[in-house]
């Protein structure tokens, strides 16, 4: 059991899909659950809240259990003290705002409920809207009676299924800085599903990976971008720099480690567990590369510089991604990213020779490549 009023969920489903997972969110604490598809997010929440019944396992919020087998406890959802805000906001189209909100204190006492039902409405910036019906209102104000609508039962966790994904890019913004202000306000555990890791970055305190049906590694984004368990949290973070490379050398002294990449000498800080000659695989994030001035030198150049030839340009707005041919045993490219004018002020292009840095403490191995 956990502290407060926080959750903790440790389930197993093996029908009609495989999962088996293990967590805990604190109260006042916000962990989103990121993976491709199928991975079993929104299965976790429709569990939680009971309109899924696993097949082993318990749930329980502070001292309140939900469910566990071996108990053979099963509380029915209208006895869980749960909001939920769906995707597709789950509204009642032939209700207004104020009646749907209602329907979620339909057993409070009637003189209490206008007033109350109002009161969740203006707390999500919809004050004066209570008598339009949802097709008379934008995705974000919908999004915004669906979540009036769970905070009105005065819910003891708050499940999130991917609750911006159908609104546009302005909107979604807004709608995240509005969560980020009302959670100052709550002191419940609040759980995010959605496939978009830099919202879950904005919003989450933690971050657990999911993977065909397991959580990988759960840790801050900080952590996760600069130290995952294994490629499949690397690639799922959105890590592309990974490569294999022989260790060349160890200074217990210096605390440092050397790994043979291709031609190159690449220093890191020391790592224990690991031996000279041993391949293992390690990884970089983008902002972990320094491209060099071209033409003007600079010191700080020195650390770890690697060169190639730049094979693709794609330019996004303000940023430039670069892709670079490296001296890779196994020809994988170096990928990273410059500011637009950077790239224009160096006259990079397409074939032109580069120089790079690879900052030694943002080099991390996750492992032997043969594990």
């Amino acid at each position: 059991m956990i502290d407060g009023k926080g959750i903790e969920v440790a389930i197993r489903l093996d029908d009609p899909v495989s999962l088996e997972v293990e967590f805990k969110v604190s109260d006042k604490e916000l962990v989103a659950l990121v993976g491709p598809s199928g991975g079993g997010k929104s299965t976790i929440l429709r569990i939680i809240a009971g309109f899924e019944k696993p097949t082993a396992g318990r749930i329980s919020v502070g001292a309140q259990q939900w469910y566990d087998s071996q108990q053979k406890l099963f509380v029915q959802p209208r006895h869980r003290r749960v909001g939920m805000v769906f995707q597709s906001y789950a509204l009642f189209p032939h209700l207004s705002a104020l009646e749907n909100v209602l329907e979620a204190i339909s057993e409070r006492p009637k003189v209490d409920r206008v007033e109350l039902a109002n009161g969740y409405l203006e707390r999500v910036n919809l004050k004066g809207l209570g008598k339009r019906r949802p097709d008379q209102m934008s995705g974000g104000q919908r999004q915004r009676v669906a979540v009036a609508r769970a905070l009105a039962r005065e819910p003891d966790v708050l499940l999130l299924d991917e609750p911006f994904s159908a609104v546009d890019k302005v909107t979604r913004i807004r709608l995240q800085r509005e969560l980020v202000d009302l959670r100052s306000d709550l002191s419940i555990p609040i759980i995010l599903v959605t496939h978009d890791i830099e919202e879950a970055a904005r919003l989450a305190d933690r971050i657990a990976v999911l993977h065909e049906g397991r959580i990988l590694q759960m840790a801050t984004h900080d952590k996760l971008s600069k130290s995952p368990v294994n490629t499949d949290v690397a690639r799922l973070v959105g890590i592309r720099n990974i490569f294999s490379s022989r260790v060349a050398g160890i200074d217990n002294e210096q605390r440092s480690l050397e790994l043979q990449w291709g031609k190159s000498l690449l220093e890191m800080p020391y790592r224990n567990g690991f031996a000279i000659g041993q391949t293992v695989t390690w990884c970089i994030p983008s902002d972990g590369i320094v491209v060099h001035r071209r033409n003007r030198p600079s010191r700080g150049e020195h650390e770890n510089p690697v060169f190639g030839i730049v094979n693709e340009i794609f330019q996004f707005g303000q940023t430039t991604e670069l892709t670079i041919e490296v001296d890779d045993p196994d020809a994988h490219p170096l990928h990273c990213s410059v500011p637009t004018h950077v790239a224009e002020r160096n006259e990079i292009s397409v074939g032109a020779d580069i120089g790079l840095s690879l900052k030694a403490d943002m080099i991390h191995i996750m492992g032997s490549a043969d594990s």
